[in-house]
């Protein structure tokens, strides 16, 4: 990384970071909070770009519990969520709305730190969940489950989903494992075991009953509008445990940036890190797929937008979380503007959608950087 340099009185050379407690060698103002059990060290733009994003994404969510079949007022919801409005808006709000809201935020915060995740370990931004075929080990289990089993109940859906993308996390890791897991080794042999699971998928929902076909077409296609408290606060307990797990292995996937040697170094098992670091992301990825579908591109764009609005030399979990729950919120909200003229469209199309044009213009960018193009 580069440094500013500058000269003291007595001719030697000194880092800004030594000039100043407050900045880091990269330039950019951090602040630290300590207290008995832990110690934080942030960068001021982080913790702003974050914080803002988040408020974003609440504010999205407010705005979006408005729209449904019965439409309310800013005023009628805000007198609900406060226990102040009429019982019928309680239970319209409270019971119906607000757990899609609440699940388009946290789930949106899951796909952005198991984007970080991934694009931290492979280096590289094209690694996310969706891209590597995570999602796809869990909707190919999915469709096992209601096409094969017949068990299409939300604990069976949920399970299947989990088991698919853990085991296909596995599945990815022993065939790319050569002396070590190499990013762009688990991003190739990701993408072709994603399109071994997606002739699976055809092929069964090809041969399957009418109406278990369009079931199973309607979960992957990602909604999180069929999420109800029964389903959310299980999978509130369990975002909790995972989130706790990325932020105590966050240490060990900063070291893994700086590389292995560099991290063997630091005291670092890189391998049985490097393995629980992947068992968060898929763990991430895994659960939103089993509570709404498959929903794509998230993971794969938020760390990068996080990271541009931060200017951080790395991608950061936080960052990362807050623009996947601020982008999961807009395109809730946008699903939710377009029923209102059209008809109700899942928010996972919404994402693939805006997804997709953020990856065409980051493969025109790659590729005119590799061949020295100017963008």
């Amino acid at each position: 990384m580069n440094a500013d340099i500058a000269r003291n009185p007595s001719g030697e050379a000194s880092t800004a970071s030594e000039r100043d407690p407050n900045r880091v060698d990269f330039g950019y103002e951090v602040r630290g909070l300590r207290c008995r059990w832990f110690s934080v060290r942030m960068g001021v733009r982080l913790a702003t770009v974050s914080a803002v994003l988040f408020l974003a994404a609440l504010t999205l969510a407010v705005m979006s519990i408005r729209f449904g079949e019965y439409a309310l007022t800013i005023g009628d919801v805000i007198a609900a969520l406060t226990g102040s409005g009429a019982e019928f808006h309680r239970v319209i709000v409270v019971e119906w709305r607000l757990p899609v809201v609440v699940a388009a935020i946290v789930f949106g915060a899951l796909l952005g730190i198991g984007g970080a995740v991934f694009q931290s370990l492979t280096r590289n931004p094209l690694g996310s969940p969706d891209v590597i075929g995570f999602d796809a080990g869990s909707y190919t289990a999915v469709v096992l489950c209601i096409l094969v089993f017949g068990r299409g109940g939300y604990w069976s859906v949920a399970g299947a989903a989990i088991v698919g993308g853990l085991a296909t996390a596995l599945l990815v890791y022993v065939l790319a494992y050569r002396r070590g897991v190499q990013g762009f080794r688990l991003i190739i042999v990701g993408i072709g075991v994603s399109a071994m699971l997606g002739s699976i998928n055809a092929y069964l929902i090809a041969r399957a009953d009418l109406t278990d076909a369009m079931t199973v077409g309607f979960w992957g296609a990602g909604s999180i509008t069929r999420v109800a408290w029964s389903g959310m606060f299980p999978s509130l307990v369990i975002a909790v445990v995972i989130v706790l797990a990325a932020v105590l292995l966050a240490p060990y996937l900063r070291r893994l940036e700086l590389g292995d040697d560099a991290a063997i170094t630091l005291g670092t098992r890189v391998q049985p890190a490097r393995l629980a670091l992947l068992v968060v992301g898929v763990a991430t990825t895994a659960l939103v797929t089993a509570a709404a579908g498959p929903i794509g591109f998230v993971a794969l764009v938020a760390p990068q937008l996080a990271r541009r609005l931060t200017r951080s030399p790395g991608v950061s979990m936080l960052s990362a979380a807050a623009m996947g729950a601020a982008l999961l919120a807009a395109a809730h909200f946008l699903a939710m503007l377009i029923a209102q003229f059209y008809r109700p469209i899942p928010v996972g199309l919404i994402t693939v959608c805006l997804g997709g044009l953020y990856l065409i213009r980051l493969l025109i960018r790659e590729s005119r950087r590799q061949y020295g193009v100017s963008p």
